[in-house]
C-alpha cells in the first residue's frame, strides 16, 4: 500500500520548477487571413478618410505654421508658433472666441437642448393633430436650407421686419435688433432652425421610459417636476449627453447664417471664430493665420467632444 508522504517540521519545502513556462500559441496562419479578408471591406472607406479627412487636416496644421498668404508672396517660410501667439495677444480674436462661448451656450446648450426637450414632452401628453401640427413647423426650420433661414430671419429681425411690426402693433417699443443686440438675434436664429433635431432625439428617447416607471410614480404623488427631475432625466442621461455633444459641434461650425444676417457685424459684434477665420484667411489674404485659427477651433470642438464622451461613458 503506498503512502503519501508528508514533509516534516525540519524539512524544507520543494524548490519551484525551473522550467520557464511555455510561449502563449501563436495565431494561426488561417485566423490572420480571416481577419484580413473581414477588414478587407472597410480598406475603400478608410483610404477616403485618408484622403479627404486626415490629409486635409495634416495639411491645415502644416499651413498653420507658416505665414502663408493668398497674394503677394512667392514662397512660404515656416514660422513656428508665431501664429498662434498672435492670436493669443489679438482683441479681435479673444473678442470671437467669447463671442463663440455665448453663442454656443445660448442656442445649443440652453435654446435647442431646453425647447427641444419641451417640445418632445409636451408632445407625449398633446392631441393628435397638435402634434402633426408642432411637428411639421419645427421640422420644416430644420430641413429649410441655412441661407434661406437666414433671410426669413434677417426680414424678422431688421427695422422694418415683422418683429417690430408686431411690436408697433400692439404699442411697444421697437429697435434694430441686429444693431443693438446681434449675438442675441443670430443665437435666437439658430434655436429656431435647429430645435428640431433635439426634439427627434429627445421623442425617442422619451418612448424608451416603460410606462410602468412614470405611471407608478403618479401614482405614489410626485408631480410632474419630481418625475422629470428625478426619473425622466436620470433616464435619458446618455441620449442628453449624445444631443449636446452633437448640437454643440453644429453650433462651433455655425457660419452661413451668421454672414448672411449680420456678417459679424455691426464691427465685430456677432463675429464668431468661424467668420474671424475667414475673414483672416480670404479678406485680409492671411492664410497661415487664417488656418491657425482654424486649428484652435478644431481644439475647442475636441476639448467639448472629450467632456460629452465621457459623460456618455458613465452608467445610469
Amino acid at each position: 500500500m503506498t503512502t503519501a508522504s508528508h514533509a516534516g517540521p525540519g524539512v524544507a519545502p520543494a524548490a519551484p520548477d525551473p522550467t520557464p513556462p511555455e510561449p502563449a500559441p501563436r495565431p494561426a496562419p488561417g485566423s490572420l487571413r480571416r481577419a484580413l479578408t473581414r477588414a478587407l471591406p472597410l480598406t475603400p472607406a478608410l483610404v477616403v478618410l485618408l484622403l479627404f479627412l486626415a490629409g486635409p487636416i495634416a495639411y491645415c496644421a502644416y499651413i498653420a505654421f507658416t505665414d502663408l498668404q493668398l497674394t503677394g508672396q512667392a514662397h512660404a517660410s515656416f514660422v513656428g508658433f508665431a501664429n498662434f501667439r498672435r492670436a493669443f495677444g489679438d482683441q479681435q480674436f479673444l473678442n470671437a472666441v467669447w463671442l463663440t462661448l455665448v453663442f454656443t451656450v445660448l442656442s445649443s446648450l440652453v435654446g435647442q437642448n431646453t425647447l427641444g426637450l419641451a417640445l418632445a414632452a409636451l408632445m407625449r401628453r398633446a392631441s393628435k393633430p397638435v402634434r402633426t401640427l408642432t411637428g411639421a413647423v419645427v421640422i420644416t426650420a430644420w430641413v429649410l436650407p441655412e441661407v434661406v433661414a437666414a433671410f426669413l430671419l434677417y426680414a424678422f429681425f431688421r427695422r422694418e421686419g415683422t418683429l417690430n411690426a408686431v411690436l408697433d402693433w400692439l404699442h411697444l417699443p421697437s429697435q434694430n435688433w441686429l444693431f443693438t443686440l446681434p449675438i442675441l438675434a443670430v443665437s435666437f436664429a439658430n434655436v429656431w432652425r435647429g430645435t428640431a433635431f433635439s426634439m427627434l432625439v429627445y421623442s425617442a428617447a422619451l418612448g424608451e421610459i416603460p410606462k410602468e416607471i412614470t405611471e407608478a410614480a403618479e401614482v405614489d404623488g410626485a408631480s410632474g417636476w419630481r418625475r422629470m427631475w428625478h426619473i425622466t432625466l436620470p433616464m435619458i442621461r446618455r441620449s442628453i449627453g449624445t444631443n449636446l455633444m452633437l448640437n454643440t459641434l453644429q453650433t462651433l461650425s455655425v457660419f452661413g447664417l451668421i454672414w448672411v444676417m449680420t456678417r459679424g457685424g455691426p464691427g465685430d459684434r456677432s463675429q464668431t471664430l468661424p467668420l474671424f477665420m475667414y475673414e483672416q484667411a480670404f479678406q485680409n489674404s492671411m492664410i497661415g493665420y487664417g488656418t491657425a485659427v482654424a486649428l484652435l477651433l478644431l481644439l475647442v470642438g475636441s476639448l467639448f467632444s472629450v467632456v460629452y464622451l465621457r459623460l456618455l461613458r458613465t452608467e445610469v
